[in-house]
């Protein structure tokens, strides 16, 4: 026996499809945050800049 649309089963089923669509977004640019970003990119350009000096690979 299959769901179709208009039975419980099916309905339940969109709106855990929904829900678990939204839990697992990454984000992106439309999300607003690219100053973050770039904050968070920089910052981790530099503690590892600080560890190769401190460790003196190159």
């Amino acid at each position: 026996m299959t769901a179709t649309a208009d039975t419980p089963t099916a309905t339940a089923a969109a709106d855990l499809t929904a829900r678990a669509r939204n839990l697992v977004r990454t984000g992106g640019p439309e999300d607003g945050s690219s100053w973050l970003e770039h904050v968070l990119g920089w910052t981790l350009v530099v503690v590892v800049a600080m560890f190769v000096t401190q460790v003196g690979w190159l």
